[in-house]
């Protein structure tokens, strides 16, 4: 495996290189693709996309899910919207903003081409969308409707209601399932991948678990797609998916894939607060929540009064008042530490005072009066107001208000919700270049499970946008660079030696799982790993808390290895036997992360050193010593090795990363 790691950028000006590069391309003749068969683990909008658009093509198509159905990918749990630098509003926006907005956001940590490829993409993954008929919102002229979100001055962000990522998922699923009833994609459905098999230095197909019998299965492919999502959940409480976890991507990573920047991890600032510790995951409140809600603290210390007691002058509105240009839609990382702030500082809410307000008090008066104009009623009561409000924010955030109260027991039309920062997406992920393939050849990696192009903090509404733009039109340009040269290539047996080995080894791996008899569960250490990173390698890090944290991880493994205890047999349906696998892979994901952490004697993004931070409290960068990707190669039990890739900026000016 080389230690240099090529990016692949095009040459030629930033604005011409994907244009140039895709008509450059190598090609694949359609009877060729008739031949070539791909494999894809993974049916989010990433995967299904992905699958859909390459079967459509005339490839072959094996698609996984370890799901029921493709349906229920963690795709479908986006709220909010997808961006889309289209300007409808006719507000400024342009694709070149988009491009600076991402760049900007993600604190100077992504690569230039890669981002400005998802802008330029960006308008025709709405245009995909609309015709496969996803029912985005609309304005009073039939013209889609937009919102904003954290990181923007402009409204690009599309929505279908409070169920975008539903309403896209099952766009392409339909696409997906079109493609499996011609023939062109095999799906398999409750599949878990437990390996890359790797043939003469390339990926050459995957080991693969039926959750249902048990049974492992071998699967050639001339190519290897992981679409795998991310791996929030190595913090045990995220508002991923409690099925969502680090295993194809960390697999790979063993089979010499390089993992970019583990320790970029996003904390989503308005999710509902922990409860108690008999919770398992944690529930996402939208951004787009924040166009119309504004956030608070009392400005007393310890405020026992409920929310709606406390009067308009002893309320501190402290985003707007610390970032008045951006006020509540600063991006994702400065909002949640801004909300920690407070909170530390004693002015949190609720009975944990781990919250704080986000009230549609003043959107519910607005839109009322808007109503009353409409309605032409100029002595509207403050009652008539409030329910004409009400019903405007109803058709907006519905959904969304309907599972606050489902959650909490109580009515956020009435009282301010209760919010608080929890772990949400990861930027980090399997390096990859320009093609979006990993640095082992024929492995590729999409959407949330690659690094690409968020750098250190992702804006809101851009996982979507990614996750399409790399399965639609990405990929099926790029894969024809390395499969134009695989044509002559057969499809290999699945007897192969290097099969055979790769499923001894997973099945090795499972008996040693079975046979270790003791007395824990693996949801007891997933948990207890869980506290260790959230404590330690959370919303703030420092070096000594790095430092224990990896000791802490590295006993905690051996305490797994030799006293995890797992009811039921191999051979059969065993979500106990998935869970303890994906946990034994999380807690060497985390020791990972906190080296990655350690390592980076700076604050960028969602990456935050106590050590490393302005006099008003912001990160602060070290541009000198490290504007780099870092990008760890495995190399045996706790021992990484580090393959720097520079990024190099000649479209954007670097500047501190100011919101006021």
């Amino acid at each position: 495996m080389s230690n240099k790691l090529d990016a692949k950028i095009p040459e030629g000006p930033l604005s011409d290189k994907w244009t140039k590069y895709r008509s450059t391309v190598p090609l694949v003749n359609p009877a060729n693709k008739r031949s070539l068969e791909i494999i894809v683990v993974g049916t989010g909008l990433a995967g299904a996309s992905a699958a859909a658009t390459l079967a459509e093509l005339g490839y072959k198509v094996k698609a996984f899910c370890f799901q029921d159905s493709p349906r229920r990918a963690h795709s479908i749990a986006a709220q909010g919207g997808i961006n889309a630098a289209k300007n409808y509003q006719n507000d400024g926006d342009s694709v070149y903003r988009l491009f600076y907005d991402t760049i900007k956001g993600g604190d100077y940590r992504a690569r230039e081409g890669n981002v400005h490829r998802l802008a330029e993409v960006s308008g025709n993954i709405i245009d995909q969308c609309v015709a496969q008929g996803v029912p985005f919102a609309r304005e009073y002229g039939g013209l889609l409707s937009n919102r904003s979100f954290g990181g923007t001055q402009v409204q690009r962000t599309f929505y279908a209601a409070g169920q975008t990522g539903q309403q896209l998922l099952l766009g392409a699923y339909s696409g997906l399932e079109r493609q499996v009833g011609i023939g062109n994609v095999t799906m398999y459905t409750r599949h878990e991948m437990l390996d890359v098999v790797m043939i003469d230095g390339k990926a050459r197909g995957i080991i693969a678990k039926n959750l249902v019998t048990g049974e492992l299965e071998r699967h050639f492919g001339h190519a290897v797609l992981l679409c795998t999502g991310g791996y929030g959940n190595v913090f045990y409480l995220s508002t991923n998916a409690m099925g969502s976890n680090v295993t194809a991507a960390w697999k790979a990573h063993k089979k010499g894939a390089n993992f970019a920047n583990p320790c970029y991890t996003q904390i989503h600032p308005t999710c509902i607060p922990v409860s108690g510790d008999h919770q398992s995951k944690l529930t996402l409140m939208s951004e787009s929540l924040r166009n119309d809600g504004r956030i608070w603290v009392p400005k007393q210390k310890d405020d026992k009064r409920a929310g709606n007691d406390i009067p308009e002058e002893e309320r501190d509105y402290y985003l707007e008042r610390r970032y008045p240009a951006f006020g509540n839609l600063v991006p994702r990382d400065i909002a949640s530490r801004a909300a920690k702030e407070r909170c530390d500082a004693g002015y949190g809410v609720g009975a944990s005072k781990m919250a704080v307000y986000l009230d549609f008090a003043f959107a519910i008066d607005r839109y009322g009066k808007i109503e009353a104009n409409k309605k032409n009623m100029h002595d509207a009561s403050k009652e008539q107001i409030t329910e004409m409000g009400r019903a405007v924010v109803k058709e907006k955030y519905g959904n969304l208000f309907d599972m606050y109260k489902q959650i909490t027991g109580e009515d956020p039309y009435v009282l301010p919700m209760r919010i608080y920062p929890a772990v949400h997406y990861t930027m980090g992920g399997l390096w990859v270049d320009y093609n979006l393939m990993t640095n082992v050849p024929g492995l590729y990696a999409l959407g949330e499970a690659n690094f690409s192009d968020h750098g250190a903090n992702r804006l809101g509404a851009s996982a979507l946008m990614q996750g399409l733009a790399d399965g639609y039109f990405v990929i099926p340009y790029t894969i024809g660079s390395y499969l134009s040269s695989e044509i002559r290539t057969k499809s290999i047996p699945t007897d192969h030696p290097a099969f055979v080995e790769a499923e001894k080894a997973v099945q090795d791996r499972i008996n040693k799982l079975i046979n270790i008899k003791g007395k824990q569960s693996p949801e007891s250490f997933h948990k207890r790993l869980g506290k260790i990173m959230w404590d330690k390698c959370g919303m703030a890090r420092n070096e000594k808390g790095l430092k224990e944290a990896i000791a802490e991880i590295q006993a905690l493994k051996k305490e797994f290895w030799s006293d995890l205890r797992i009811m039921g047999d191999a051979d059969e349906f065993n979500p106990e036997l998935d869970k303890a696998g994906r946990v034994a892979d999380f807690i060497e994901l985390g020791e990972l992360m906190c080296v990655d952490a350690l390592n980076r004697n700076e604050s960028c993004g969602g990456h935050f050193r106590e050590e490393f931070q302005t006099e008003e409290g912001e990160a602060l960068r070290d541009d000198e010593n490290y504007m780099y990707v870092a990008a760890w190669e495995y190399e045996g039990e706790s021992k990484w090795n580090l393959n720097p890739e520079p990024l190099i900026y000649e479209n954007i000016k670097i500047a501190q990363r100011s919101y006021k």
